[in-house]
């Protein structure tokens, strides 16, 4: 089903019966990355699986989104579908939106399995200030040529090699329009938000996760005040999926 949620259409699925157990896919992903997982617990609860705006077959942000408006997108589709609160599945950017929705909205969560949980940034090496700093400053420059007559389709074609060369797989997949949403996501540091969240949490990390690495869980563990942490040895961002029969069996015993 299609929904209007916080101004954006959404793409929406619901399926089993039973307590509410929402499902939260990472960035770059779609429902389609719960299929698994949706098979093994639709005999016991009811899902409710979501296309975040910009991804799969939901629209796009009417605006550049950050954290803050997808878990207000959330909310709103949660009050449509008349769920008053909810356990929650998620992994990656869904973790971002789970951790500003309990923080924020507490009565609305009831448990939490979080897998490569995003959300927490670490300080910056003096390696990586100078790269930064390199990008933003050659970044300006471009930007200033493309307004000139004679230099702006030269500009233009260097700023896309400058982002190709700088920028994440993440970012360098979007268009410029998306691009800006991402950057407003990934530059939110949601630490702040840990101690807040009274909601019970299973936290699953790979034990080698590139993407948002054990640190990360470690954290959330210690700062979260009801949190517990599982880590599936030799895995990496998406251990969920290559290993979804023990990450469900988890879900089960928890939930």
């Amino acid at each position: 089903m299609m929904l209007t949620a916080n101004g954006a259409q959404v793409y929406c699925e619901q399926c089993g019966k039973g307590k509410d157990v929402l499902l939260l896919h990472g960035w770059g992903c779609t429902t389609e990355h719960f299929r698994p997982i949706i098979a093994d617990l639709e005999d016991t609860y009811r899902l409710t699986v979501i296309d975040f705006p910009g991804h799969g077959k939901s629209g796009r942000p009417p605006m550049p989104w950050g954290v803050s408006d997808y878990m207000e997108c959330v909310l709103d589709v949660m009050r449509q579908l008349n769920m008053e609160k909810t356990s929650i599945i998620a992994h990656s950017f869904g973790g971002r939106v789970s951790l500003h929705l309990a923080a924020d909205h507490p009565e609305k969560v009831e448990k939490m399995v979080l897998t490569g949980c995003a959300g927490l940034k670490k300080p910056q090496t003096e390696e990586q200030k100078k790269r930064s700093d390199a990008f933003r400053k050659k970044k300006e420059a471009l930007q200033k040529m493309q307004k000139l007559p004679l230099f702006g389709k030269m500009a233009e074609g260097a700023l896309e090699k400058l982002r190709k060369k700088y920028g994440s797989a993440d970012y360098n997949a979007l268009d410029e329009e998306m691009r800006k949403t991402f950057v407003k996501v990934i530059s939110e540091d949601l630490g702040a938000l840990l101690p807040k969240i009274s909601a019970s949490t299973v936290l699953v990390f790979g034990e080698k996760d590139q993407d948002t690495p054990l640190w990360m869980g470690q954290k959330m563990e210690k700062e979260m005040q009801d949190a517990g942490l599982v880590v599936f040895e030799n895995d990496d961002h998406f251990a969920y999926l290559r290993q979804w029969p023990r990450f469900v069996k988890i879900v089960r015993a928890f939930l």
